[in-house]
């Protein structure tokens, strides 16, 4: 995956010239409560009451858990539940992302909603470290439309191509590319559509790359939004709610009032402002934020979700696994700076 941020702006800069909970826990030992007001067992997950999606029960944080408490390091099990026990996003990898979506499908059996990543773009992450993507424009239709056919009538809920037109704002996509991207993303956005049950959040990036969101909003409208069920933001980055629900606002009065979805699976300790080179590449001393649920407090944010899965390394930086690898040690990390 793409880390989609801070990154970015300076990558563009240079090439032009490219989903407030932080804190460890209290010393009080009465129980923690996650945002629905449930209360929580001190070092585990919090109740998910207000959350109506998928959990995947063999993730990596669930076969992590597994193996640290076989091995005997119950402390750290339990803390990973923190990410183990929580619906995190799916992201279909490879030529074929059927089996994967249909795999989630099923163990949502009809009773929750699959969050879902669509990200294989032509020219994907301008050649960064998530590069790559579908061949050519035909390949990319060929496998959104396989995406959309593993979906079926299942619930599910689709961010779509991260970093996509945020990369043509910043000047990272070459110009000779920006009319396929737009006809592409406006093509898979109607392709997802057909699906009964399947909404769809184009990716606007996050306040700290593409700061005036009025230099986002007409990208979007001419990458299809409208069609869309809203735009995402803050994926793989971390911005704090405030901050990112105080930008979304400002673009959605851009956008004839277009709802949005917040990426909160690291921004608990908001963002590295140290401003050092790839602040934005698994930053030290993060911590999870706000647990997934539609349950937001605002009528222009339909959902806050864990769409970067807690865990997975943003690339070859402090010590990281190439990205998009699980990272158990980072993973942890995370957990155990976390609240609710």
């Amino acid at each position: 995956m793409s880390s989609r941020t801070t990154r970015l702006v300076s990558i563009a800069t240079a090439a032009t010239a490219v989903f407030a909970l932080a804190g460890c826990s209290s010393g009080s030992d009465a129980p923690e409560r996650d945002r629905t007001g449930a209360a929580a067992v001190r070092g585990e997950a919090a109740p998910t009451a207000g959350s109506p999606f998928w959990v995947d029960p063999r993730s990596d944080a669930a076969r992590q858990v597994e193996q640290w408490q076989a091995q005997g390091r119950t402390e750290d099990a339990k803390t990973l539940k923190r990410i183990s026990e929580r619906p995190v996003a799916d992201w279909p990898a490879g030529d074929d992302p059927a089996p994967e979506i249909r795999k989630a499908v099923k163990g949502a059996a009809g009773k929750r909603t699959v969050v879902l990543v669509a990200y294989n773009i032509p020219h994907r992450d301008c050649g960064l470290y998530s590069a790559g993507g579908a061949r050519d424009s035909q390949g990319y239709l060929d496998w959104i439309d396989s995406f959309a056919d593993a979906i079926g009538d299942a619930r599910a809920l689709v961010i779509l191509e991260p970093d996509a037109v945020s990369h043509l704002v910043d000047g990272c996509t070459p110009a000779e590319h920006h009319g396929e991207r737009n006809q592409l993303l406006s093509e898979a956005i109607d392709r997802l559509k057909q699906q009964p049950a399947t909404k769809v959040y184009l990716d606007a990036g996050n306040p700290a790359w593409i700061k005036e969101p009025s230099k986002i909003a007409e990208p979007l409208r001419t990458a299809g939004v409208a069609r869309a069920d809203g735009f995402s933001l803050n994926v793989s980055n971390f911005q704090t709610d405030e901050a990112v629900k105080d930008f979304g606002t400002k673009l959605s009065g851009l956008l004839d009032g277009a709802h949005f979805t917040v990426d909160t699976s690291r921004n608990g300790a908001g963002p590295l402002t140290d401003e050092r080179d790839e602040a934005w590449c698994n930053p030290p001393g993060r911590s999870l934020g706000t647990p997934p649920t539609t349950e937001t407090g605002d009528a222009l944010v339909d959902a806050f979700l864990w769409i970067k899965r807690p865990g997975d390394s943003d690339g070859p930086c402090r010590g990281g696994p190439a990205a998009g690898t699980w990272w158990p040690d980072y993973a942890l990390g995370l957990a155990r700076r976390a609240r609710g």
